[in-house]
């Protein structure tokens, strides 16, 4: 049975670790079963938020403007979480993200993990829904949706009601299992690229949603390519 572990929690401007980037990281350690410690950041993502993901988290661009890029934070992380498996409600989703952050790093980022979401399709069927806000109501946990640190907290206290209910009956899924994502590295944006960028925005006098500094070279092709289409029009 897993009594050591870090669960966590991320809060994302979406939902494809390809395009999309970190806002907030949170994540507690257990330790033999004991809360040891806690871990929050926001993440600057170099880019504004999208009204909907300021609805849904409470989160806003004053909150990030002075954060760390999650090159900056996550070797903090990395030493924060050792070599403990991961907790997480859909922990695959998670995971693919800061597996691109490590890998747009250059670094190496494997874990193992349990995932509380299947473990309640496994035996919550009967529920109208599985997601961590309904199974905390459910049980009874108090829990802010949508912001990391407590969807992380909130997570944890999901598994510990979940073992006490079910772990007899199946232990193989309260067994942590390695986690698979393959993703390619971001190339970062070249010096031409970003002094293409540059020029558009100064000459016709634009505002982007980014920081050119921080784009990838995909990202960056793709933002001039916006621009010029706007101004053809």
């Amino acid at each position: 049975m897993m009594d050591s572990y870090v669960s966590i929690d991320l809060e994302t401007t979406g939902l494809n670790p390809k395009t999309d980037k970190i806002i907030e990281i949170g994540a507690v350690k257990v330790v033999g079963g004991e809360i040891k410690e806690r871990f929050s950041t926001y993440v600057n993502p170099g880019r504004k938020l999208e009204q909907r993901i300021t609805d849904l988290t409470g989160i806003r661009d004053e909150d990030l403007a002075d954060a760390p890029t999650i090159a900056e934070i996550f070797p903090d992380l990395q030493l924060f979480l050792g070599e403990l498996p991961l907790l997480g409600h859909s922990v695959l989703f998670d995971f693919s993200f800061l597996k691109k952050a490590a890998v747009n790093q250059k670094l190496t980022f494997e874990k193992s993990a349990v995932d509380t979401l299947k473990i309640a399709r496994k035996y919550l069927q009967s529920l109208e829904s599985r997601s961590l806000d309904f199974l905390c109501g459910y049980y009874g946990i108090s829990h802010h949706a949508h912001r990391a640190l407590a969807d992380a907290e909130a997570t944890d206290i999901l598994y510990r009601r979940l073992k006490e209910d079910f772990f007899s009956t199946e232990e193989e899924l309260f067994c942590p299992k390695p986690l698979i994502y393959k993703v390619k590295r971001d190339q970062p944006a070249s010096k031409a690229q970003k002094e293409r960028l540059y020029k558009l925005i100064g000459q016709h006098k634009i505002v982007v949603d980014a920081d050119v500094e921080m784009l990838s070279r995909s990202e960056a092709s793709r933002l001039t390519d916006i621009i010029r289409n706007r101004l053809a029009y």
